[in-house]
């Protein structure tokens, strides 16, 4: 199945049903009055999460939705039968924005939320019926409908969000360190679209994780495959720096540099996060070329990195240990809140 995480579509809620214009006639009851009943509301449009999707795919090939108009007012006083709704699912994380305007309506992490209301129904003609006026004509039209393009964007729910160039190993680690089992390769951009992985080992607290595709120089002017899929990363609570020590990743301290710059480019308050590093492929070294690396590091960055190796589990159960006691910290500060 495609990744798609932005969509544009077309809503239109539906008009109120008109009222009814009728008279009473029945034996025996002369002059039975104005008996003209109320129409219908019209369908509402209404976005609501699934946590069964993960994906916003179905609204690439299907973009215009429109609710029905509401059922005409009857004679004895009978109001018209509403129009049902039209339910847009969406993965839990969507965000629903007024194209036109750039206005976020909703942030949708769970729930739902009724972006256009269905006209009201139009009042029949025994509503308009008084002392002195006993045998009204007159009724209303339904309301009409409202209709608006709406801008629908998914941003993943993770608490930590995996970074790093291309091949420093994010897809390898998150396939040991959760369930998820994302494609892993010995090429650039392996991973092409987010992946989701739930992490539970020992006694930590289980998390959510989240990689995303490699960033490259550049990657804000387009370069690679951009960076638009760092929105998946702004909800979490903390990011997890990946660094490749394979001699072809390139120089860590450059490589950590140039991801960070990256995610500044594209919001500055990512580079705030709460963040740790983790230098990975820590197998292919020797204990004295690692110790020099990882000193270099420390003083170039001032950073104090993890070392490990996804390939064979070196150095995860620490780096799962600090990363669930950091979550666990961030989701106390937000019970304070």
């Amino acid at each position: 199945m495609r990744f798609i995480d932005r969509v544009k579509v077309y809503v239109e809620s539906g008009a109120g049903g008109d009222g009814c214009v009728s008279f009473r006639r029945e034996k025996y009851v002369p002059r039975g009055g104005p008996d003209g009943g109320d129409g219908g509301r019209g369908g509402d449009i209404i976005i609501r999460t699934d946590p069964h999707l993960s994906t916003l795919i179905d609204y690439r090939y299907k973009r215009e939705y429109r609710a029905a108009q509401g059922h005409r007012g009857g004679g004895s006083r009978k109001t018209g039968r509403d129009a049902e709704p039209i339910v847009l699912r969406v993965p839990p994380g969507t965000q629903v924005f007024d194209s036109a305007t750039g206005e976020l309506l909703v942030d949708l992490t769970e729930g739902e939320f009724t972006v256009v209301w269905g006209g009201r129904g139009g009042r029949g003609n025994a509503a308009f019926a008084t002392p002195t006026r006993r045998a009204p004509r007159k009724s209303e039209p339904g309301q009409s409908g409202k209709a608006m393009e709406l801008v629908l964007e998914l941003k993943l729910i993770a608490d930590v969000g995996i970074v790093g160039m291309p091949n420093a190993g994010k897809s390898t680690l998150i396939s040991r360190i959760s369930a998820a089992r994302p494609k892993v390769a010995d090429y650039p951009f392996t991973t092409l679209v987010p992946n989701l992985g739930v992490v539970r080992m020992d006694d930590y607290q289980g998390f959510v994780v989240a990689d995303v595709p490699g960033l490259v120089e550049g990657a804000h002017l387009g370069v690679g495959l951009g960076h638009h899929f760092l929105r998946h990363v702004e909800r979490t609570s903390v990011i997890l720096h990946l660094v490749g020590l394979a001699p072809g990743d390139g120089d860590p301290v450059q490589s950590y540099r140039t991801v960070r710059r990256e995610m500044e480019r594209y919001a500055r308050d990512l580079s705030v996060k709460d963040s740790v590093v983790a230098l990975n492929k820590a197998d292919l070294l020797d204990e004295e070329e690692l110790g020099r690396v990882e000193k270099t590091f420390v003083r170039e960055t001032g950073v104090q990195p993890f070392l490990i190796s996804a390939a064979d589990g070196r150095g995860l159960r620490p780096l799962v240990g600090a990363l669930a006691a950091m979550v666990s910290k961030h989701r106390e500060r937000q019970d304070e809140q």
